[in-house]
């Protein structure tokens, strides 16, 4: 692991906030209702993990684009789930923004909306070869990712 700037995480992370600053003024009707029922555990762990991911990307220099390898494949399996990401958010700002819409499935991968960015995230850190930033992504991942399915289920 390599301290220093990854201009790669910078542009994971504005790929990610974006969408997410849009979706404060487009949120699905009745979610309030939804979010003052969510886990603790859950909250906590997706909160920490939120914080480290944003961390682990920026500080460490590995994610980086390096030389052509048998590892760039993680880079760009990385990159195409952010992009089907982005094609989440347009798709939900584009229909009615119910709470259907937005815990929808995408290519078949459930509740896309926070399935794809942390799959992304962690072939990241497969390719950076980075621990710090996999055990984060399994924290935000653990706790997002529950979020969202109990959300789902609620529905």
């Amino acid at each position: 692991m390599n301290f220093g700037f990854s201009y790669r995480g910078l542009i994971f992370l504005v790929m990610l906030m974006v969408p997410n600053i849009i979706w404060t003024k487009n949120q699905p009707k009745d979610y309030a209702k939804y979010a003052a029922n969510e886990n603790k555990v859950l909250l906590w762990l997706e909160r920490i993990g939120e914080v480290l991911v944003s961390c682990a990307v920026l500080i460490f220099s590995d994610f980086n684009i390096k030389p052509w390898s048998s590892w760039t494949w993680w880079l760009i399996a990385s990159f195409m789930l952010m992009v089907f990401y982005e094609i989440y958010w347009i798709r939900y700002f584009k229909s009615e923004k119910t709470m259907k819409d937005f815990y929808s499935s995408l290519l078949g991968i459930p509740v896309a909306g926070a399935t794809l960015p942390v799959l992304a995230f962690l072939l990241l850190a497969v390719y950076g070869k980075n621990l710090v930033l996999g055990a984060a992504v399994l924290l935000l991942g653990i706790g997002h990712i529950g979020i969202h399915l109990m959300h789902k289920r609620e529905i």
